[in-house]
């Protein structure tokens, strides 16, 4: 039940914010320096997974008019229906990744941005490490993440009630590397969203290779 609570949550969350939620983080260059990391270790037409998808850009849209496959999975169906209509060239679903059916070395690669924090810290690297699995050899990673030791914290988001659980960066790492991933690159910046409730916050941002 308390996953199922979870889930209409974050769902209930990020419905909300809909298209919003796009504006108060476009410019965030760092997300950019991460995807421009990817596609620089991408075949032609590799197959990514954009975990939690949002409005389907920048990731999406970056990965699929480069010429890669991209599926992106989102709890919101506001997300899901407005990634749809805005990147067309992509495939979006409406699922949560927890319970996202993945084979070993199906993937080319994995986007992981922000989509954790909703969840508890074994669902967490449970997620990871079916992700590191489903990579083939020589298969990335990207994942970003706002980098507190908290669990279960009640807080406000661009106006909207979130529970938010996260790993202090090096704890972080610690799950990255046990789940059998590389960090190959890394990136800590302050960032304030484009947004009049937004207030200034960390962000990690972890390049990571099965090497």
């Amino acid at each position: 039940m308390a996953d199922e609570d979870d889930k209409r949550r974050a769902a209930r969350v990020f419905d909300a914010l809909g298209a919003a939620y796009e504006r108060a983080f476009a410019h965030s260059e760092a997300h950019r320096r991460s995807l421009e990391w990817l596609l620089g270790r991408l075949a032609p037409g590799s197959r990514v997974l954009d975990v939690g998808s949002g409005t389907g850009r920048p990731t999406a849209e970056t990965l699929a008019r480069a010429g890669h496959e991209v599926l992106g999975v989102d709890v919101s169906p506001v997300m899901v229906d407005l990634a749809a209509r805005q990147v067309p060239q992509a495939t979006f679903r409406r699922a949560d990744a927890r319970e996202l059916p993945l084979d070993a070395g199906s993937l080319d690669a994995a986007c992981v941005y922000f989509s954790l924090l909703q969840m508890d810290r074994a669902q967490q690297s449970d997620l990871v490490g079916r992700l590191a699995r489903a990579l083939r050899p020589g298969g990335s990673l990207v994942l970003a993440t706002v980098p507190v030791d908290v669990q279960g914290v009640d807080a406000v988001f661009m106006g909207q009630p979130v529970r938010v659980t996260s790993f202090a960066g090096e704890d972080l790492v610690a799950v990255v590397t046990g789940a059998g991933l590389t960090v190959l690159a890394e990136e800590s910046v302050l960032f304030t969203p484009d947004h009049p409730e937004a207030s200034p916050e960390p962000h990690l941002f972890l390049c990571c290779g099965r090497e």
